[in-house]
């Protein structure tokens, strides 16, 4: 962690001498330019949420393209001038975006509304079993009983956390330009129908289920388990790149088999290697399950979004939760 905190903090005195020399943009009286409202973003869900809200009266723009990983992302100068320069930012939380307290303090002058969309939403804790957590201290070095829990930071992925995190947008966004209220209040009004009627669609599939757990590689789906009342069990914990220890495998692969499970669900953001070892043990189907932590250009020009892959979700999840 000293190390990261130590590029971090190179990165935010490049970035200081990178402001000086673009110096503040002009605005007009009321603080937004003629071409509208300007939004930064740091990953999908967020850019996909205020690009809903702020509709035509302005620019949305995204930090990280898909596939970076946004808990360990370090951010160059030119994202910390466009933070600054916004006239809102927003992400989801500080335990999902890990480097962004550093950031906005090192900002502290700018005018920029900040929006942690996840302020109001209460995290819940995920408690390693007692041989995962020893083999993550001694790891990382942590001294007994250090980050014994990991919070789980993927709120945005249950439809009806999601309507909280667009009102905590929609109110950051006003307070940026109140001059177009009525037309952000109606866009967010319009996305968030969307999101309860996608609610009510995870609400019917899985109602009369009998069979109520799922597998899956990375445990980002704890969420949609709770809202559902379902059962999520996990290969490696919230980091998408965690590999489980040979103990935890085989523990797996029984619990596969005694509860004739045979379906395991892998990100299509993260190397699917592990679900495939696992899969190839018990003869599982592997199918993707997505985060939505990035969608790629070219999915997006293809009209894929938020509603389209939780739709995607949902669909895939009936193959085994029925």
């Amino acid at each position: 962690m000293m190390l990261n905190r130590l590029k971090v903090t190179g990165i935010l005195s490049a970035a200081a001498f990178f402001l000086v020399g673009c110096g503040a943009s002009e605005s007009s009286e009321t603080g937004i330019s003629e071409d509208g409202i300007k939004v930064v973003t740091t990953f999908y869900p967020m850019y996909d949420f205020a690009k809903n809200v702020v509709g035509d009266n302005g620019e949305v723009s995204v930090l990280l393209d898909a596939g970076q990983e946004s808990h360990g992302y370090e951010p160059t100068p030119q994202d910390i001038a466009a933070i600054a320069e916004a006239d809102v930012f927003i992400y989801n939380s500080d335990e999902m975006e890990t480097w962004v307290p550093s950031v906005l303090e090192s900002i502290g002058s700018s005018d920029v509304i900040v929006v942690e969309a996840a302020e109001n939403i209460a995290l819940f804790e995920m408690v390693e079993d007692a041989a995962a957590e020893e083999e993550h201290d001694e790891e990382e070095g942590h001294e007994e009983g250090e980050d014994a829990h990991n919070v789980d930071p993927h709120v945005w992925l249950d439809p009806v956390y999601a309507q909280e995190e667009v009102d905590a947008i929609l109110s950051g966004v006003l307070e940026a330009d109140e001059a177009n209220k009525e037309s952000y209040e109606a866009n967010a009004a319009v996305f968030n129908e969307k999101l309860a009627k996608l609610d009510a669609s995870y609400q019917t599939a899985f109602e009369i289920a009998e069979n109520r757990t799922f597998v899956v590689q990375h445990a980002a789906f704890g969420y949609i388990a709770r809202r559902y009342e379902l059962t999520e069990v996990a290969v490696s914990d919230v980091s998408s790149d965690a590999e489980p220890n040979p103990a935890k495998l085989a523990e797996l692969q029984r619990f596969m088999i005694d509860n004739q499970i045979t379906t395991v669900y892998y990100s299509d953001s993260a190397s699917s290697k592990t679900a495939q070892t696992l899969a190839e043990a018990t003869g599982a189907a592997l199918e993707v399950l997505s985060p939505l932590e990035g969608i790629t250009d070219e999915d997006q020009e293809a009209g894929k979004d938020y509603l389209s892959v939780m739709e995607e979700n949902l669909e895939a999840l009936k193959k085994v939760i029925q």
